[in-house]
């Protein structure tokens, strides 16, 4: 799939899938609670893999709506920092999440893709599924703080 950003910057990863998950798995501790993996690197575009665990599920039978959260931060994280390079103090600003379809009992995969890249401020969009249903099951926009 390819990405549409608005950027006037070209939008060309300069980290690939390996260094992007290990940036992450470096900084951040709880990242290896959710055991997730960086499948895929392009321009303006990362997708990460949440694999299904029972923790997940809430009553209902259903991914529960902190877990897409989860997921929508680490795509963001992963897209921003494979077009930035390895600047673990980019924050999140914001996220905004809406919750379209009940997501199955399946690993979430979640498509961070770069709106707008500027010097301070990255603007993101994540669109996520469950694994194996092209089901749009959330979509999410957000903005990272890019580090001076």
């Amino acid at each position: 799939m390819s990405a549409s950003p608005t950027s006037a910057r070209p939008l060309l990863p300069v980290l690939d899938a390996a260094a992007v998950e290990k940036i992450i798995y470096d900084a951040l501790p709880m990242a290896s609670f959710a055991s997730f993996s960086v499948t895929d690197i392009g321009p303006g575009l990362a997708i990460v893999r949440l694999p299904y665990e029972t923790w997940m599920v809430r009553p209902g039978g259903t991914v529960a709506g902190p877990v897409l959260m989860l997921a929508t931060d680490t795509a963001m994280f992963a897209v921003v920092l494979a077009h930035i390079g390895d600047q673990v103090m980019a924050v999140t600003a914001n996220i905004n999440i809406n919750f379209l379809s009940r997501p199955k009992p399946a690993a979430v995969i979640a498509e961070g893709r770069i709106l707008k890249l500027g010097r301070r401020l990255a603007m993101v969009e994540v669109l996520m599924y469950s694994e194996g249903d092209d089901t749009l099951v959330a979509h999410a926009t957000g903005s990272y703080a890019l580090p001076a």
